[in-house]
């Protein structure tokens, strides 16, 4: 008889995490479950404690591929799993031990909907010996579906509020896989064009209020390497470009952001590729200046490769300079006092 819930960690070079992630799995007080491990291509004793585990709990299945990145190891997931609810986990994470039965607790009126439970989650920051350093309770609250929308397309680094769809904190119908897969173009931000996608398709977000995961943070995290993460934003914001136009007003304040950064660095690659998909008017230069039309845009780019850099930004401003800029601002006053 298949299980209810699959439960899929995708591994690649984890091992080291590995055993307490699929313990929490394991403890689940809702018992009806497989843990399925996907081996991602990994160099390390993966599969030696994936072996292990299988012989301590039947319910933990092993498989191997090459390596293809998380979205392609948790498509390749759900395509083995037997389970009519699926979660994806991340095996350096965890989640309570009552996640999976008190989600499933709020099927009773939703039975027939497609459906996609979130919840709440603590952020645990770790050293390299995996000792906990840091714990940041994160409550996402019930959020709209416009409300979920206008944060999926925020950028952490500019939000004051938790990422609402944590992945860990998902439990996902296993039918609406049909409707979406993970994108494997994306190395990260997967979540957030997942479930972007299915917003837009009316699929049904449903809150259910539990601290139910466990996201580590440590310096191997992806999301630790900036230069990184900024180009997988704007290679996630080109997807969204070409996807959801009724959506674009959300990712304005994302793309200024990033278009002053690429015009501060003079990164004219960058600069070409958010000039092609953002739309106008846009407020640069922490809103100093507006721009109405992409030859403007253009334009102030081109200027400000031959305006010195401390004359825009104060963080280029040494004594000499931060001199300079006082005699220029008093200019207006004393050519009317003249």
């Amino acid at each position: 008889m298949a299980p209810l819930v699959s439960i899929i960690l995708p591994c690649y070079n984890r091992a080291t995490y590995l055993e307490k992630c699929v313990k929490s799995v394991l403890e689940q007080t809702f018992p009806d479950l497989e843990c399925i491990l996907i081996d991602d291509g990994s160099t390390d004793n993966t599969r030696e404690i994936a072996e292990r585990l299988m012989n301590v709990d039947s319910r933990v299945k092993y498989f191997f591929k090459e390596n293809g990145g998380l979205s392609s190891a948790r498509n390749f997931g759900i395509q083995n799993a037997r389970g009519y609810w699926i979660q994806c986990l991340d095996p350096d994470d965890w989640i309570h031990e009552d996640k999976t039965r008190f989600q499933l607790s709020y099927l009773s009126e939703l039975e027939s909907q497609e459906v996609i439970f979130y919840c709440d989650y603590e952020r645990v920051y770790l050293d390299n010996d995996q000792n906990i350093i840091k714990r940041e309770e994160n409550i996402v609250g019930l959020l709209t579906r416009e409300e979920l929308i206008q944060r999926l397309l925020l950028p952490d680094f500019l939000a004051n509020s938790p990422f609402p769809l944590l992945q860990q904190c998902l439990l996902i119908k296993k039918d609406i896989f049909t409707k979406k897969i993970f994108d494997n173009r994306l190395k990260a931000l997967q979540d957030r064009d997942f479930a972007l996608d299915l917003l837009n398709l009316d699929v049904n977000f449903v809150y259910t209020p539990i601290v139910g995961s466990f996201y580590t943070k440590h310096q191997t995290n992806m999301s630790n390497q900036g230069d990184l993460m900024k180009q997988d934003y704007i290679l996630f914001y080109e997807i969204q470009h070409n996807k959801h136009q009724n959506m674009q007003k959300y990712c304005l304040p994302a793309l200024e952001f990033l278009i002053d950064e690429a015009i501060q660095e003079k990164d004219k690659n960058t600069f070409d590729r958010l000039s092609r998909i953002v739309q106008f008017p846009i407020h640069l230069l922490s809103g100093k200046i507006k721009l109405n039309n992409v030859i403007s845009l253009r334009l102030a780019y081109s200027l400000r490769l031959i305006i010195p850099n401390f004359i825009l930004y104060k963080k280029y401003r040494g004594p000499r300079s931060k001199k300079i800029m006082s005699i220029l601002s008093r200019l207006p006053m004393l050519v009317k006092s003249n």
